[in-house]
This record gives structure tokens, C-alpha cells and sequence, in this order.
């Protein structure tokens, strides 16, 4: 994909200041370093290196800059999402894979914003207890399965959404794992089933947090510090059915991966998706999903400091993981999870030894190559040589005295 024309950093570069300057006290520090992060990206502040062309006849020289490879930064999720794809290729399996997304109600989402770590937390492990839980029921597929799970906080308009995108194989290991159970070509989990669970949990979770007084409230949610006033705010979501969305599955396991690596490594919004910039306003490109059909692509124009403040209100805690593995792709179980499914799949699998000899090689041959630039040269095609790097001046760190008060108001 080439270059977009305007870049989120711009709007940083071209506004953030006047941002913190109106906005002093009420930015938590990583937020202003995601902020400081993203303006020096790409420029000389990180340092660079210099690339030829290996064609002599060509002889194309340029000067890159380094990434600031922040996991909020818009230009840095490119190369992060192809590391991640080469990591993760060896773990698919021959079978189709569905996409679901488990997503928090307004109400719940507004408690998230004043406690992102705890509740997104209890998002990733009530999500997959559920999708765990009806799997292995007999009733429904009794298997074991594996899930890939990754939050999203936004909505296309960049508004606080909450919601967990899981890539799972259609199938799983028996309780003996003896056997591979498939799911249905177009089917796997019923998702009212999985709705209903998925509230019941969630909700107890809260009230336990509640009770052991985990959670935090501001604004206009200070009064439910009080449990009678938190029993009366969740009472009518009992009723509500709670957003359980399960796609048709993909074309295959390759084409999965490559969905979910776009999943996994998306910010809040895309550089590609600007439309226009000026000196108090930013145009950009968003989805209605009330709506289908071409009708539903859209342009929302908003001014600069509403656009800032939209976009940082999705950093995570430091910390954070927002991909997660569980159930065949759980790290205490992974290995031998994977090699039962494979042997019972009949999935041709690599000898260790020969593997290790392989990975050997490459380091070797690695060693005694030049350093590569990962993008072919612009003239000819061939390989870019880095044949010099440099050192850059990174700016000062956000003093930790501006960050008392670590939220935005989103009303």
C-alpha cells in the first residue's frame, strides 16, 4: 500500500502542542508519550540509516529514518504486523477458521473507561471462559478449543467501543484427545447462547470487583462507589441482550492469518482513511454499520483537538496485552496441544532436529550478509544495502509532574 498524503503524525506535530497546553493536568504520561512517540516517528529526532541500491548500475541512495515502533503509532504497524504473521504461521491448522466478537454494552464501556486495565482485563478472560465453556459442552461441540483473542477499544468514528475480535479453528481436541472433533462447515457456537453467558459472567465479575473495591468512579458515575446505587446501574443490562457477533468462516488458514494480522496491529484510526487537514479541523473517512451497502462509507469532519482527544483515548496501560492465546494456544500448553492436533489432522510436521539445523543455517548465512533494507529498491526492484546508520537526538521525556489526573473527559 503507498504512502498516504496526510499522516496522523501531522496533525500531532501541527496541533499537539496546543493541545497539552489546553489540556495540562488531565493527560496521563503515557499518553503524552504515545504523543511524543508518534511526532518524532520517521523523522531525525529517533536517527536513520543510509540504503544504496546493490545494482551499480542503478546506484539509488536515501536516507531513512528510524520508526518509533510504538504499538499506538499508525506508521509502525506494518512491519509489526508481518513479524507477527511469520510467528503465528506455524500454528495454523488445516480446518476452517470463524471470526467472533464479544462486545461490552455503552453502559458497561463508560465503567471500562475509568478502569481500562481491570475491566478490559476481565473482557479477555470472561470472553474466553465463555467461548471455552460452550465448546466443551457436549451439547453444543465438547471439544477443546483454541482461541486467538484481540481488543479493540474504538468504534469507526473513534468513540470509546470495547470489543474482543477471536479467530477460532473450527474444531478441537476431544476431552480425552483422542480425536479431532469438527464443527460445522457454517456453524460453530450458538451465539445467543454465548451472549447469555457472556452477560451473566461479566456482570458477577463486576459486582466481585465492586465488592473488593477494584473499580474507580468519576464524573458522572461517582455515585456508584455505592453498591445499592452499582446494583441498581447494572439491574436493567440483565435484561439486555449483549452483543455477540460470530462471522462465516474464512477461506482458509492462510487467508486467516492475514485477516488477523491487520486485527491485531490496527490503531484507533489509519492514516489512509484522512481526508483532509486544515488549521482547526480534520476530515476523515468512517463506516456506519447501521447502515449497508456503499451508502454506509462516510466522511465526519471534526476539530483537531477533538480528533487528539478521540485518538488517545485508546492507549492501553502500560503493560497491557491486547493479543491473547488460551485454551490449544495456551503457553503452558501450546506444544504438545498443536502436535496432537497435527498428528491427528494428519498435518506433515518438521523434525525438531532438522529445524534446529535449518534456523543454524540462516543465522550463519545472516551473519555474514549485509544488513538489508526490508523494502526493495524504487527503481530497479533489487535490495537496498545499509551501508551507514546514524544517531539521532530523541526530545526531552513528559515531566511526570503534568499527570495528576490520568483521564479525559469523553462527555
Amino acid at each position: 500500500m503507498s504512502r498516504p498524503a496526510l499522516e496522523v503524525a501531522d496533525i500531532f506535530r501541527d496541533h499537539g502542542s496546543a493541545w497539552r497546553d489546553a489540556n495540562r493536568g488531565h493527560v496521563s504520561l503515557g499518553q503524552l508519550k504515545v504523543m511524543s512517540a508518534i511526532e518524532s516517528c520517521r523523522t531525525a529526532a529517533l536517527g536513520g540509516h543510509v540504503v544504496r541500491c546493490e545494482d551499480a548500475a542503478c546506484g539509488y541512495t536515501h536516507v531513512s529514518f528510524n520508526s518509533c515502533r510504538n504499538r499506538h503509532c499508525p506508521r509502525c504497524q506494518g512491519s509489526a504486523a508481518r513479524e507477527w504473521f511469520a510467528a503465528r504461521e506455524a500454528e495454523l491448522l488445516p480446518v476452517p477458521y470463524f471470526h467472533v466478537v464479544f462486545s461490552l454494552p455503552a453502559e458497561i464501556a463508560e465503567i471500562a473507561y475509568q478502569n481500562k486495565g481491570l475491566v478490559y482485563d476481565l473482557l479477555f478472560k470472561v470472553s474466553a471462559d465463555v467461548m471455552t465453556t460452550i465448546a466443551a459442552d457436549p451439547e453444543h461441540l465438547g471439544a477443546k478449543i483454541a482461541i486467538t483473542s484481540v481488543l479493540h477499544t474504538w468504534g469507526s468514528a473513534m468513540m470509546h467501543h470495547p470489543h474482543v475480535h477471536m479467530i477460532v479453528p473450527g474444531g478441537g481436541l476431544s476431552p480425552d484427545g483422542t480425536k479431532w472433533i469438527r464443527a460445522s462447515a457454517k456453524f460453530l457456537l450458538p451465539v445467543r447462547v454465548l451472549s447469555a453467558l457472556f452477560r451473566r459472567r461479566m456482570i458477577e465479575a463486576l459486582v466481585v470487583a465492586h465488592k473488593a473495591g477494584k473499580l474507580v468512579f468519576f464524573s458522572e458515575l461517582a455515585s456508584l462507589v455505592d453498591a445499592a446505587a452499582f446494583a441498581d446501574y447494572l439491574e436493567p443490562l440483565k435484561a439486555k441482550r449483549w452483543h455477540v457477533y460470530a462471522k462465516r468462516p474464512f477461506g482458509g488458514p492462510e487467508a486467516v492469518l492475514a485477516y488477523l494480522a491487520r486485527y491485531t496491529h490496527r490503531v484507533a484510526i489509519s492514516s489512509h482513511r484522512l481526508m483532509a487537514i486544515n488549521e482547526s479541523s480534520v476530515t476523515f473517512k468512517y463506516k456506519d454499520y447501521r447502515i449497508d451497502g456503499p451508502s454506509r462509507y462516510k466522511t465526519m469532519t471534526v476539530h483537531s483537538h477533538e480528533f487528539i482527544r478521540r485518538f488517545l483515548i485508546h492507549v492501553l496501560p502500560k503493560g497491557f496485552h491486547r493479543i491473547r492465546h488460551c485454551g490449544l494456544l495456551a503457553n503452558s500448553e501450546k506444544e504438545e496441544c498443536l502436535a496432537k492436533a497435527r498428528e491427528l489432522l494428519r498435518v506433515k510436521t518438521i523434525d525438531p532436529a532438522d529445524d534446529e539445523l535449518r534456523r543454524a543455517a540462516e543465522r550463519d548465512a545472516a551473519a555474514d550478509a549485509p544488513r538489508v533494507h526490508p523494502c526493495p529498491c524504487p527503481r530497479c526492484g533489487a535490495r537496498l544495502i545499509i551501508i551507514e546508520t546514524f544517531e539521532g537526538v530523541c526530545p526531552p521525556r513528559p515531566s511526570q509532574s503534568v499527570t495528576k489526573v490520568a483521564r479525559i473527559d469523553t462527555s
